[in-house]
């Protein structure tokens, strides 16, 4: 894992930009579609890291709020 999470990093880019290419030289037109298909891509999974960063934020303040309370309680 050590040596394949920083390979995965560099090579796909790469893989991508490769891919891009190839499309514009078999036929114009679908590096568009490609590169619509990859924004649409990001934009889902931008969409679905925010949300998990806004629940756990949202579960954070709830477990500070539970624990200032039950503070509180005790004599």
């Amino acid at each position: 894992m050590r040596i394949a999470k920083p390979l995965l990093l560099i090579t796909t880019p790469i893989g991508v930009a490769l891919g891009l290419y190839e499309a514009w030289r078999l036929a114009g037109g679908l590096v568009f579609l490609m590169a619509a298909l990859l924004g649409l891509i990001s934009v889902a999974m931008w969409s679905v890291v925010r949300t998990i960063r806004r629940e756990r934020k949202q579960e954070e303040e709830a477990q500070r709020q539970r624990e200032h309370v039950s503070e509180g309680s005790e004599p």
